[in-house]
């Protein structure tokens, strides 16, 4: 949202929520989300999850 409606990004603003959709789809949660059938991890997992499907 930063980057979208305060820097006026909207294509990285984009990037990162597909990155994040993407991690979502392989199943990983962090605690606040985590549900049965996903794998939990650690906030730190999550954020380098993310990056590297941006690296993608």
């Amino acid at each position: 949202m930063m980057l979208r409606y305060t820097f006026k990004l909207e294509s990285q603003a984009q990037r990162i929520e597909q990155a994040v959709k993407t991690v979502l789809a392989q199943g990983l949660r962090t605690a606040d989300i985590f549900e049965p059938g996903t794998q939990q991890v650690g906030t730190s997992a999550m954020g380098q999850a993310v990056v590297a499907a941006l690296a993608k």
